[in-house]
């Protein structure tokens, strides 16, 4: 995707966790900062972010109960990174790129508790997987 997609800035990496506090311990102590822990109502999962100066964040998902979408992947292959996450600066044309490269759309663009109300979009590839958009 690089050749059509170089406006496209690395945001985070999520990670499918059981439980936040949990996880976060071994983060903390390789020198991650966390910070709180919030419920997206929309995506029906738990968010903390985890941040080093000069390493990628890395956003940690649980939860929220047997209905939230990250159960999915947990169930699927236990505690795993599974997305890439992306800052764009228009989400429209971001999306519209990626369909012509085969991404497919999961949801339509929302809004994210998590990321100070910015809206976000999922999709997927068969070549690539997982990715999130993040509108700047």
């Amino acid at each position: 995707i690089c050749d059509m997609l170089p406006d496209f800035k690395f945001h985070h990496i999520g990670i499918a966790v059981w439980d936040i506090e949990e996880t976060a311990l071994y983060y903390v102590d390789a020198g991650y900062m966390k910070a709180e822990t919030v419920i997206d109502e929309i995506q029906n999962v738990k968010i903390c972010f985890l941040t080093k100066e000069n390493m990628p964040m890395l956003e940690l998902l649980a939860p929220v109960d047997e209905n939230s979408p990250v159960n999915r992947i947990l169930n699927k292959m236990g505690v795993s990174p599974y997305h890439c996450c992306y800052l764009v600066d228009d989400m429209e044309d971001a999306v519209c790129r990626l369909k012509k490269k085969k991404f497919v759309p999961l949801i339509k663009p929302v809004e994210a508790c998590a990321i100070d109300g910015k809206r976000v979009c999922f999709l997927f590839s068969k070549t690539v997987g997982l990715i999130e958009l993040v509108e700047s």
